[in-house]
């Protein structure tokens, strides 16, 4: 309304309120001393003077009940607001009946108000039932305690009201504990605000807030003593801070106990308050068990080292606390000592007790550091890996050289970005500037360095700090961080591998070799150390040892390797990767003992050579491309007591001659044997001396590294002796080194180049690993220094390790991780360094990595360990196998290393044993599958297969995979061939491997390993033997298996099986295709006619009235059809039993095609149809009373016979017992009549052996590798001519293309008639010359008649056989 309107009277005020019904939102109620009461009216309120008079007492009843009747037309009052009311019981009432029907009304606010004993009560009683009230105020209403206490039970019951607020009120500590007991309760309450005269009404009030974690905004205020209001305590949930302003000691203690309950404060704030060690006692408990607090202030607080002590004991259990100010306490070293003590480590096995805290302040005038304060931060700066933010504030304590020592220990710090030292007097001094600029040049991880109000700054020199700050967090140009600009070198350390099976006197050898080598002669009391020491030797264990010499600049350390039958599992870990400079000394005694004189056989020496020569093969293998292979040199010890004279010597020196033979192009064996007196440096000098030169020429010869790593080699030695001899070094202090001493290394900047950096860091600690400075895991994230150390005390105890030490060890091979800690532990105690550097979660990482053993339940900490070194052997070795039904198929295949010269070393199996696991249980892809072990066996099932799998042979030289399912063949050969067959050539891929099919009946009945060993037959053979079978008996050809024998006892009786049974689908298929493959190409060079199968079958059988081009082109027409067909059946294949009839008749239709031509070629006379002499005829050499079929004719060659064979249509053949007649040489005329005809019998010979054709019968082994000769003969330059000379030679020649294409291309084209002349007229003359004339003279010689066919009329010569059995279709036409 625009207009204000004065009435007097009931009559006008209620008139007023019904005109503004709909749009009344506020009405404010004053009661005054005035004559009359009256209402003043505004846009959207209403204000109401009451007078204090009796009539204004009525009016206010009166207008209260109105509106109470007329409640639901007020819709949009929500406020309502008494100022200065003397409240009656009557009004009272009225008030709450309108409270009660006025659901939109959510204000109710009293000011100044006085109500009588019960007016409370009557508010209260409306507090429980409404709905609607929101908001509730009183002030300066004098409720005190005991309204408080009626309030409280209205907020007991009251779930809408959202907002308390009483000001200027005294309600005292038993009215706030009542108010504290209604918040317990009350789920709806959001904002608290108390105005009382006493602060300890603060304390249950917030305390109950706290304790039950209600996200209430509270704030609660006081007056001071000065009649000024202050605040004590408040809480927002917008930001979940607390803040305290001041609270009584009781009060403090009480709110730390609510804090251990309490998840909704994340920032406490108690700066100013003073507080005792009792408070610090309950805090304590508070940072131990709350979660949710972040930021904790508690400056100038008057905390005592007391105090912090408790502070920090709640530390050592908090895992949340993020920021922690305690500036301006009174602190001494001793409570500094305290504080850092959970947020740093005091060995490097020991963990940090607290990893939250991210922000530390402490300091002031009134703290006093001193000399233990400040051991304990720079103990804190080198150890914490968490504080990022740490300011010392104000300290007068600190001296110049205790800052130096600080910004010192910031060098290795990468975790820290913020420092301030605001206010520190010590910062001061050129020294003190020169350090920080030192830090920050190899530190770039400090953002901000705070000097303000120090000495260092009043000064003014600052500044270039802060410039320095900038560039460090500035982007760096890409230039500088490409990783080619890393300068190569030649490598300078050279490592010697002394090689030799037990009592080889390798020790011995090594420490002469050393005396010789070594530039400085050891002094007197040295050579009595080494002595004493060369005798413990004999008493302790052996393990590996290592001598380093230095050569000038040359370090040559030799690899003492124990010869001991426990450390050769050990030897494939540390064998030179390719290219690596190295060399390998294999040492054999010439005696059986030392301590006798008996001396070794050559056999012995070789066997010992043998084994060695094989390891390192094995294992060198590895590099794809050997530009160098592995040096080695040979060494017999104890030749001062075997007599030089005697021919053992010889015959050892005939032996190493055989070897360095067969080793040729695996080994660089060096030509020299030495043999030396290991006891004696002068005996052992020349053998010094030529290691000391093959180390120079192996160092210029392998592949150049950086020059870091020469750079880091003197820093490395430098870290191992300033750090008690330390073997290991972690990562991070790996990356210190190269950022403090390597500045080709270094991070210059926080930003852009940090992985390129890291990445450069990794590529030379892979170097230095790779020339043998260190040993490097980088997912272990540690650099081994100490090769002695981790070979010869850790490795060599690890996979030793005694199962009767382990309480709960299992037979099978599992250990708890707890008790293989336990025996770590115990092991390394053990005079050992091991565990002062690095604990046994670390080895047992190390273990894993390695594969020496592999976890149960990969990624669960409590799972158990099983190590294959510990299993035991032998056990269920002849149990038969678990699954046993009518339907069990038995499959086996043998994986024999390619060559001889390899073997599975003695490390490969258990290693295989982990790593098999891995694969395949520990990727979870075979769910319930089932894994055991025993030594030298795996037994699994996987998807319902049961394999074996076991290693045999002398040296280890194959492996068997075995298994028994009731699945098909090929289900378990793919299982095979994806899983099992993959992970045995992943562990070793330097050997390759021959795939044998074993006999099922050794699967069937395990036969042991080395009686099965006859019982295999190379996959290769089946395949080339099915290959070798027409097509028609493909599909049941049988492999036959000898008897098995052992000990004269039959175990197995010989038997046969079919292939399909012993080959999977793939390997069947694979066979199939390459015999399409054969085919397709014979289709191509018979160029089979473009006729449907039925025409062609008919063309077969009449085709006596066609004419025929007998050159290739002529014939060759419609070669589509072939391959159309054969995509046809391709396509059509279903299984192997189609796939077969599909052969069977593609095999078919060649053969017939093949002999038609061939028979047309042969029954085709070029003058007339008298065929006066045979054309088939071929060469054989007699050598060693063996004949070899010639496939091609040179000049000169002499002792030759020729025969001639049957030309019996489709059943050509060689004649048996056939004379034939000599050629004593062949000359150029020769050559030049018969290479066209030459040519084309070899191929035609190659095509019929493809499709099993009857021209080659009786050949037998004369035919050598045909497929050979007919690419030797295609690629002659002396094939020319036409597309064919005669009879076979028309299907030779030009089925290859060139010669049609030549032909076609020439001018003056030569026709069949002329070449086919020119063998028919050197067979006449040569026939002549024998004289071999007539019909009679060639079946004497030759064995063959002059026929003609009944049905053609055609000519053919053919043998007796064909004459008695072919009486009916041929008539003899004698000449």
């Amino acid at each position: 309304m625009s207009s204000s309107t004065d009435t007097s009277g009931i009559d006008e005020a209620l008139h007023a309120l019904r005109s503004a019904t709909s749009c009344l939102q506020n009405i404010h109620f004053h009661q005054s001393q005035i004559s009359s009461s009256y209402c003043q009216m505004a846009e959207n309120s209403m204000s109401i003077n009451i007078s204090t008079n009796r009539d204004g007492a009525r009016f206010l009843c009166q207008l209260l009940g109105e509106m109470a009747v007329q409640g639901g037309s007020f819709k949009d009052l929500v406020n309502l607001a008494f100022n200065g009311m003397q409240w009656e019981q009557r009004q009272l009432q009225s008030l709450c009946s309108l409270l009660d029907v006025s659901p939109s009304l959510t204000h109710l606010e009293f000011q100044r108000n006085r109500f009588c004993n019960e007016g409370v009560r009557e508010l209260s009683e409306m507090l429980e039932r409404n709905k609607a009230i929101k908001a509730v105020i009183f002030s300066e209403c004098r409720i005190e305690a005991a309204g408080a206490r009626l309030l409280s039970s209205a907020l007991t019951k009251n779930d809408t009201l959202e907002e308390l607020q009483i000001w200027e009120d005294s309600i005292g500590s038993r009215g706030a504990e009542d108010l504290a007991r209604a918040i317990e309760v009350n789920p709806t309450l959001k904002l608290l605000i108390v105005f009382d005269k006493e602060s300890i009404t603060a304390t249950p009030l917030i305390s109950t807030i706290l304790a039950r974690s209600r996200n209430m905004e509270a704030h609660i205020w006081s007056r001071d003593n000065g009649d000024r209001s202050s605040k004590v305590v408040e809480f927002t949930p917008e930001n979940n801070t607390l803040r305290i302003y001041k609270l009584e000691a009781s009060g403090s203690r009480r709110v730390a106990c609510a804090l251990a309950w309490n998840s909704t404060v994340r920032t406490l704030d108690m700066s100013g308050i003073r507080l005792r060690s009792k408070w610090a006692k309950e805090f304590r408990v508070a940072l131990e068990q709350n979660t949710s607090l972040k930021d904790v202030r508690l400056s100038r607080t008057c905390l005592r080292d007391k105090a912090v002590v408790y502070v920090a004991a709640g530390l050592f259990m908090n895992q949340s606390l993020e920021t922690l100010h305690l500036d301006q306490n009174w602190l001494t070293g001793l409570g500094v000592e305290h504080l850092l003590c959970p947020l740093s480590r005091f060995s490097p096995l020991q963990n940090q007790a607290n990893t939250t805290l991210r922000s530390l302040v402490f300091g002031g005038g009134k703290t006093k550091i001193g000399k233990a304060g400040l051991a304990a931060i720079l103990r804190m700066l080198e150890t914490n890996q968490t504080i990022v933010r740490l300011g010392i504030c104000g300290d007068a304590s600190l001296k110049p050289d205790d800052i130096v020592k600080i910004f010192r220990i910031l060098e290795r710090n990468a975790t820290l970005r913020w420092l301030s030292l605001e206010g520190c007097a010590g910062v001061e001094g050129e020294m003190v500037l020169q350090t920080i600029m030192e830090t920050l040049q190899v530190n770039p991880w400090i953002e901000e360095v705070d000097l303000g109000r120090t000495p260092l700054q009043i000064a003014g020199k600052t500044d270039g700090i802060y410039e320095k700050l900038g560039q460090n967090g500035s982007m760096v140009a890409e230039d500088d961080l490409v990783d080619d600009n890393l300068p190569l070198t030649m490598p300078r350390c050279c490592r010697i591998f002394l090689c030799g099976q037990e009592d080889a006197g390798k020790s011995t050898l090594c420490n002469s070799i050393f005396c010789n080598m070594n530039s400085s002669k050891l002094p007197y009391a040295d050579q009595m150390r080494s002595l004493v020491s060369s005798i413990e030797q004999i008493m302790r264990r052996a393990v590996i040892k290592i001598k380093t010499i230095y050569d000038g600049d040359i370090k040559i350390s030799i690899w003492n390797l124990a010869g001991q039958h426990e450390n050769l599992a050990l030897h494939d870990l540390f064998f030179p990767g390719y290219g690596s400079p190295s060399l390998f000394l294999i040492a054999s005694s010439l005696l059986q003992k030392p301590a006798n004189k008996e001396p070794k056989s050559p056999e012995e020496i070789e066997d010992d050579l043998l084994y060695w020569l094989k390891f390192i093969v094995s294992n060198s293998r590895r590099a794809t491309a050997q530009s160098m292979l592995p040096y080695v040199t040979i060494t017999l010890t104890h030749s001062d007591r075997v007599s030089q004279q005697s021919g053992v010597l010889q015959s050892t020196a005939n032996s190493i001659q055989r070897l360095r033979e067969r080793f040729q192009g695996f080994v660089d064996l060096y030509p020299t044997v030495f043999m030396v007196d290991a006891r004696s440096s002068m005996s052992a000098s020349k053998l010094a001396h030529h290691l000391r030169k093959t180390s120079e020429t192996i160092l210029q010869r392998v592949p150049r590294v950086f020059e870091l790593c020469e750079d880091l080699r003197p820093i490395l030695s430098n870290w191992r002796s300033e750090n008690f001899n330390k073997p290991a070094l972690r990562w991070k202090e790996f990356g210190e080194l190269c950022q403090l001493k390597v500045p080709a290394l270094r991070i210059r900047s926080r930003h852009n180049n940090i992985d390129r950096v890291e990445r450069r860091r990794r590529a030379v600690a892979n170097s230095l690993h790779h020339v043998g400075e260190v040993i490097f895991f980088d997912d272990l994230g540690f650099l081994v220094l100490d090769y002695e150390w981790f070979f010869g005390e850790v490795l060599s105890q690890l996979v030793i390790l005694d199962a009767s030490n382990m309480e709960r060890f299992e037979k099978n091979g599992f250990v708890s991780r707890a008790d293989l800690e336990k025996v770590l532990r115990r092991t390394m105690l053990m005079g050992s360094k091991v565990y002062d550097n690095m604990e046994a979660g670390d080895l047992i990482k190390m273990m894993l990595k390695l594969e020496l053993c592999y976890e149960q339940e990969p990624g669960d900490p409590q799972t158990l360990l099983l190590i294959p070194s510990i299993l035991e052997e032998g056990r269920g070795r002849n149990q038969g196998w678990q699954l046993s039904s009518p339907n069990c198929v038995y499959v086996g295949r043998q994986l024999e290393c390619d060559h001889w010269h390899m073997f599975l070393t003695k490390g490969f199996f258990p290693r295989l044993q982990v790593h098999l696991y891995n694969k395949i249980l520990g990727s979870k892809n075979q769910q319930g599958a089932v894994y055991s072990l025993e030594r030298n066996l795996i037994s699994m099932i996987m998807n319902g297969v049961h394999v074996r799998v076991e290693i045999g042979g002398q040296l280890g030289s194959y492996i068997d995979v075995l298994a028994c399912s009731t699945k098909t063949v090929t289900e378990t050969l793919r299982l095979f061939h994806h899983l099992v067959i993959p992970s045995i050539q992943s562990m070793c891929p330097s050997i390759t491997f021959a795939e044998k099919v074993m006999r099922p009946d050794c699967v069937r009945y395990l036969i042991p390993s080395r009686s099965r060993k006859t019982q295999c037959v190379p996959l290769q053979q089946i395949k080339q033997a099915l290959l070798s079978m027409p097509a028609d008996s493909m599909y049941d050809y049988q492999h036959t298996w000898s008897s098995l024998v052992s000990n004269n006892k039959l175990i197995l009786q010989s038997g046969s099986e079919y292939a399909r049974d012993l080959l999977s689908d793939e390997d069947f298929r694979e066979v199939l295709h390459r015999r399409y493959y054969d085919l397709h190409h014979l289709a191509v060079e018979l160029a089979v006619p473009y006729e449907s199968s039925q025409e062609s079958a008919k063309a077969v059988v009449n085709d006596a009235q066609q004419t025929i081009e007998p050159s290739l082109s002529g014939i060759a027409k419609g070669v589509e059809v072939v391959l159309q067909r054969l995509k046809v059946l391709e396509q059509e294949i279903k299984d192997l039993k189609q796939e077969i009839q599909g052969l069977r008749y593609y095999e078919h239709q060649l053969l017939v095609e093949l002999h038609r031509k061939v028979d047309y070629l042969v029954s085709f006379d070029v003058e007339l149809e008298e065929r006066k002499v045979p054309r088939l005829f071929y060469f054989v050499q007699v050598q060693n009373n063996s004949r070899r079929l010639i496939t091609t004719l040179l000049p000169g060659m002499t002792s030759l016979r020729l025969h001639i064979m049957c030309e019996f249509r489709r059943e050509m053949h060689v004649v048996e017992d056939q004379m034939g007649c000599e050629l004593m040489q062949v000359d150029n005329q020769a050559i030049k009549c018969l290479l066209p005809y030459m040519t084309g019998l070899m191929k035609l010979l190659t095509f019929a052996l493809k499709i099993g054709a009857h021209v080659v019968a009786g050949m037998g082994q004369m035919i050598p590798d045909l497929g050979r000769e007919f690419a030797h003969l295609i690629d002659s330059s002396l094939v020319y001519g036409g597309a064919a000379a005669m009879t076979a030679g028309a299907i030779g020649y030009a089925a290859t293309g060139q010669g049609g294409r030549r032909f076609r291309g020439r001018s003056g084209e030569r026709n069949v008639a002329q070449e086919v002349v020119g063998a028919q007229q050197w067979i006449v003359d040569f026939l002549n010359s024998q004289r071999i004339a007539t019909g009679k003279d060639i079946a004497e010689r030759f064995g063959l008649w002059r026929v003609r066919y009944r049905d053609t009329g055609n000519i053919a010569w053919i043998c007796r056989k064909h004459m008695m059995l072919r009486r009916h279709e041929v008539m003899e036409v004698p000449v």
